[in-house]
């Protein structure tokens, strides 16, 4: 799959209805191997900033959960792979704050829309989809990079 099917796919599932933290996962799932039902389960609570609470944004802790499958560990004891992977998620943790100065939900609102438009739900429009299909071609890229 190329990278704009991948940010396509993204936004697509966060279209349906899906979390943000959700679209990115389902994104990647195939990939993986992963079962859409328990990728859909696993995501789905990290939305709108971990369960609504509107802190780390739920594209963000989405990508952080691909990274985990792509470059994390599965031996308690195997640091060197652990620590690489938490490298990957500063990298794309920074990548975010470098594109909107922030990987707070909360602030990435604040920054963009109004306190109407999260009460009428139009954030979805204004500025979540861009946030999913970004985080989806950031992660596409540190998956991909040569």
């Amino acid at each position: 799959m190329t990278k704009q099917e991948t940010i396509d796919k993204a936004i697509s599932f966060f279209e349906e209805g899906y979390a943000c933290s959700q679209a990115v996962v389902l994104a990647f799932a195939p990939q993986f191997n992963i079962d859409e039902t328990a990728a859909k389960l696993i995501s789905s609570t990290f939305g709108g900033g971990m369960g609504r609470l509107r802190e780390k944004c739920g594209a963000v802790t989405g990508g952080f959960m691909v990274l985990g499958l792509a470059y994390g560990n599965t031996d308690p004891k195997d640091m060197d792979t652990k620590l690489a992977a938490y490298q990957k998620v500063r990298d794309i943790n920074q990548l975010v704050i470098d594109k909107y100065g922030t990987t707070m939900c909360s602030d990435i609102l604040k920054q963009n829309v109004s306190e109407n438009d999260v009460k009428q739900r139009n954030h979805h429009a204004i500025i979540c989809y861009k946030v999913v299909g970004d985080v989806a071609g950031m992660v596409y890229d540190m998956l991909n990079k040569k």
